[in-house]
């Protein structure tokens, strides 16, 4: 059974429904606005025979994250994994756009989040669990017109590490997945229209990937297959790893 935020569109979503399809029942966590999205991700998880709970709210909110974990009490009555990768980000050129409001913004929803619904989790994973977060080649290869984004990206990659180390402790594995470029809908929205027509042309594959492209490799690392895999970030950048 597992819990995905950001489970409306993008990587989410794809992660979502590879899950389903793999047989593990879902808590599709979004934003209200995006409940359209949401209930079509759902429908898809359902034709593929498993149980789908929506949770609409604000990742950045104690009480979204009380409503995620009790929706996986009440309604499964076990909680096995938990994917972090809702996420918010602007592109500007220089830093002088970047508001406050939008850097706090982004860092409460980007890492709070994350850290928020892992602290909930770890209260409820049992041994075998396994939280997967979303991190970025922003974490290592910062792009300036992302400065809030992949500040919190290389923020997570940290707290992924650190959390790894106190969750193996119980059994948990902690681990995160570092795309590079990849089309969702956050690219045309957040980025200049030039730099969305060669938006991933910098890889060896001359084009981003698709989110079903990254939701293989979170199957991988829920899976036993990765039993000795904690406190890592699997990279899939088409190439451009810079580590």
């Amino acid at each position: 059974m597992a819990i995905v935020n950001g489970g409306d569109s993008g990587v989410g979503r794809a992660v979502a429904i590879a899950f389903g399809k793999e047989g593990a029942d879902i808590v599709l966590s979004f934003l209200p606005e995006e409940q359209t999205d949401a209930d079509d991700a759902a429908s898809v998880i359902e034709k593929a025979g498993a149980r789908v709970v929506k949770v609409a709210g604000d990742i950045q909110q104690i009480e979204t994250i009380d409503k995620l974990i009790s929706a996986a009490d009440n309604h499964f009555g076990r909680l096995d994994i938990v994917v972090n990768n809702a996420g918010y980000q602007m592109s500007h050129e220089n830093i002088p756009e970047v508001s406050l409001e939008e850097l706090d913004h982004t860092f409460r929803t980007n890492v709070f989040g994350t850290f928020l619904l892992s602290r909930a989790a770890l209260k409820k994973l049992p041994p075998g669990g396994v939280i997967l977060n979303t991190t970025s080649i922003q974490a290592y290869d910062p792009s300036p017109q992302l400065v809030a984004y992949a500040a919190t990206k290389a923020t997570i990659l940290s707290m992924t590490k650190n959390i790894a180390e106190l969750a193996i402790k119980q059994g948990v594995r902690v681990n995160a997945v570092a795309p590079g470029p990849v089309w969702t809908p956050l690219i045309p929205s957040t980025m200049p229209i030039e730099k969305v027509k060669t938006f991933g042309a910098n890889t060896g594959f001359d084009r981003p990937a698709q989110p079903i492209e990254l939701a293989k490799i979170f199957v991988f690392l829920a899976s036993d297959h990765a039993s000795y895999v904690t406190g890592e970030a699997y990279g899939a950048t088409g190439g451009r790893t810079p580590y």
